[in-house]
């Protein structure tokens, strides 16, 4: 069996990779470098050339090749092997006619825990006033949908020009509303975004650990390693990275030097399976559990329930509305969420179907952020 076509598609708000195998086999895989998916799609196109008439089971082999065959490194380069190193699992999985979890070392749990990436808007938003009602309001809807853990940016509008105390009690007020909503029987997570200084994002995360969060997430920018982990190590409540990050050397020096106690590697950007599988054990040697991110849609969600389901140390999945909504109906998915829960399913390969052709006629539509906040001075507002 060889590889005979590999094709790469920008669609919707989303890049895809489809491999072809001569004897008709097809991998799908998606990328998670969103805010980049041109060049990540244009990497693709450079990989080619070797990837034709391989061995599509040779998956470590070819990701060592990919990742070292330049001197160059980042997120758009792991980006594009993410999606090729997915496709090459799910062909693998289906020439085995083996679910990718079972070739993973087999299932370690029957349900994946969901967390909700959720919002404040409603569709009777005019009606009730605040962003902390609208948080307190949709809680208890994910709860009563059978959601055990949800999570929130709690920032309001406006933080990069309020003074500490502003920003404290405006956040406390959204987090407040979030926790009354979802009561003591679901974790709540704070995703901070990168948008804070270390400074006040020490300040804020003590005025919030009353919440009880399970974790708290990316309070500065991922420049330094080195600060996210003297910022884990400064504050009461647990700490969580790892969504941009690329490789298993950035998530070993973070646990080494005492970092971050939750690791939240993104299939679509860190390596796909293959190296998310290697990160897990990294972060289970320091007892630290895994939070697979994403928000991208059906393909990201099924390759990281593939490593969710085999994995002992994963606490709860990130799981976004959008992998239910029409954007994606072209994508057949056997990771069906039923309340807060994924079943595993006895899938083969990683669980996904796609119609390629109504794909790829979706107009594309970038994802990078233009508009992104500014401070009353004319400064930039993601802290430095």
């Amino acid at each position: 069996m060889k590889i005979d076509k590999v094709e790469s598609i920008l669609s919707g708000n989303s890049h895809f990779v489809r491999i072809i195998t001569d004897n008709g086999l097809e991998g799908i895989g998606q990328s998670g470098c969103w805010g980049y998916m041109e060049a990540t799609h244009s990497i693709i196109s450079s990989f080619e050339d070797y990837l034709l008439g391989e061995d599509p089971l040779k998956i470590e082999h070819h990701w060592q090749y990919l990742y070292r065959m330049g001197p160059f490194r980042g997120s758009i380069l792991t980006a594009a092997i993410s999606a090729i190193d997915i496709a090459l699992w799910d062909i693998k999985g289906k020439y085995y006619s083996a679910p990718v979890w079972q070739l993973l070392g087999g299932k370690v749990r029957d349900k994946i825990r969901l967390h909700l990436l959720m919002g404040s808007d409603r569709p009777d938003a005019a009606d009730q006033g605040t962003t902390s009602e609208g948080l307190r309001l949709n809680a208890i809807d994910a709860v009563n949908e059978g959601f055990t853990a949800i999570k929130i940016d709690p920032l309001p509008d406006g933080y990069q020009s309020m003074s500490l105390s502003q920003l404290i009690k405006e956040t406390k007020e959204n987090v407040s509303a979030l926790r009354e909503g979802a009561g003591i029987e679901v974790d709540i997570i704070l995703e901070i975004h990168r948008k804070l200084n270390p400074m006040n994002a020490i300040a804020l995360a003590e005025e919030l650990f009353e919440f009880h969060p399970l974790f708290y997430e990316d309070p500065i920018q991922i420049d330094s390693i080195k600060s996210q982990s003297e910022i884990a190590q400064k504050i009461s409540m647990p700490v969580a990275n790892g969504e941009r990050m690329h490789n298993i050397w950035e998530f070993k020096e973070m646990f080494e030097i005492g970092g971050s106690q939750y690791a939240r590697p993104d299939l679509g950007l860190a390596g796909g399976i293959t190296h998310v599988k290697k990160i897990a054990s990294i972060a289970e040697s320091y007892h630290s559990p895994v939070v697979t991110h994403n928000y991208l849609g059906p393909v990201i969600t099924a390759a990281s329930c593939n490593i969710d389901a085999s994995i002992p140390n994963f606490i709860t999945q990130e799981f976004s509305t959008i992998d239910e909504a029409p954007v994606n109906k072209d994508i057949k998915t056997d990771w069906v969420r039923k309340n807060g829960f994924i079943n595993v399913p006895d899938c083969i390969g990683i669980g996904i179907s796609m119609n390629f052709n109504q794909i790829s006629k979706q107009k594309y539509e970038s994802r990078l952020q233009k508009n992104i906040p500014m401070r009353i001075d004319g400064s930039v507002g993601y802290s430095v």
